[in-house]
């Protein structure tokens, strides 16, 4: 019996004075819910931290590369395959391989003109060295060569999904979604104004060789994402793989941090409180329970986790028991473990055996 599996990741974070994310004028992003202003973090920022822990934390092959730069990729993967083919040659079948799978490449501004992708495009190394072999061989046939990039998806591709603006048919759906982070509670945009000296100017001149401002707030943040473990599965084809693929998605969403201002603020918290529960109906989002925002004169982490429960158990109403939960700093809910390794270890081993029946 196929099983659908969900796997939901809430964290209550609290992040000090900070501007992990910022809007093109340079003001932390914020949102609007509950009728005030929230601490906002946008899910692509996160996405790409949490990317960004992947490639510190996966094999090669088992990672996708987002670039422009495809033929130039593409080209270095044909001269692995036959180091007799000079660079110029390379890039030919390279820039005619990618043409032929339906994306289509411009001339670079770069002075030798090479050719680029006109958008993004995300390819799996093994998708990558697939399609360099089939550049080399003369593969010409369309369907073909779109299969090389159908199949096969890396585990960052299979997860984060791919748009491909030239072809639809090489979309690959995303298997997780990951939520805009919002504070729990209001907050206001603060100015830190500072000045900078200049090392050689004269003992006489008081001045400063540099001032301004930058924006920031602190915020306690309610972060949620969620994996569809049955629409991994199928992705990858291997249950045993899927399960570890999904604990290192909630070790990265868990350890990972946008990179903004980070020099300045040092704002390298780590969330109070996890929990991680997975279920056979629907995703459940918990933002609802911080709808209301939290007021406190005495720390925001402990009432967002009591906000948090009454909404878990609020939805209890409405959906159905989830299958098991595990958790971190949250006592109240599910199985409450000792440390990240700890959750890790048991939740691949409670949600393998539940994806090999898919």
């Amino acid at each position: 019996m196929k099983t659908n599996l969900y796997i939901d990741v809430h964290a209550i974070q609290s992040v000090p004075s900070s501007n992990i994310n910022r809007d093109d004028t340079g003001s932390p992003k914020t949102a609007q819910y509950g009728g005030v202003t929230r601490a906002r973090v946008s899910s692509q920022a996160w996405k790409k931290a949490m990317r960004d822990y992947f490639v510190k934390n996966l094999d090669e092959k088992d990672l996708g590369t987002r670039t422009l730069e495809l033929v130039r990729y593409i080209a270095q993967k044909i001269q692995m395959i036959d180091s007799s083919i000079d660079d110029e040659n390379a890039m030919k079948k390279a820039d005619a391989v990618i043409n032929k799978v339906g994306l289509k490449t411009s001339k670079s501004k770069d002075e030798d003109k090479h050719p680029v992708l006109k958008a993004l495009f995300f390819i799996g190394n093994e998708q990558a060295e697939k399609l360099a072999q089939a550049a080399v061989d003369g593969v010409k046939d369309k369907k073909e060569l779109q299969g090389i990039l159908n199949t096969n998806p890396a585990i960052d591709i299979s997860l984060f999904g791919r748009m491909a603006a030239d072809d639809p048919t090489l979309n690959e759906d995303a298997s997780a979604q990951v939520a805009h982070a919002i504070s729990t509670h209001s907050v206001r945009t603060e100015y830190d104004f500072f000045t900078a000296t200049d090392d050689f100017s004269s003992r006489d001149n008081a001045g400063a060789g540099m001032l301004g401002t930058i924006e920031y707030n602190s915020s306690t943040l309610y972060r949620y994402a969620n994996v569809a473990g049955h629409e991994l599965v199928k992705q990858l084809g291997d249950s045993d793989k899927a399960a570890k693929s999904m604990a290192l998605f909630i070790e990265a969403f868990i350890k990972s941090m946008p990179t903004g201002k980070a020099n300045t603020f040092a704002n390298e918290t780590l969330p109070s409180a996890i929990v991680v529960t997975v279920r056979d109906d629907r995703p459940v989002s918990l933002a609802n329970g911080f709808e209301k925002p939290v007021n406190a004169d005495n720390g925001y982490i402990n009432p967002s986790v009591k906000a948090l429960n009454s909404e878990f158990e609020k939805a209890s109403s409405f959906v159905d028991k989830p299958l098991f939960t595990l958790s971190i700093g949250d006592e109240e809910l599910g199985d409450n473990q000792e440390n990240l390794n700890t959750l890790l270890d048991n939740f691949v081993d409670k949600i393998t055996p539940l994806l090999s029946e898919n």
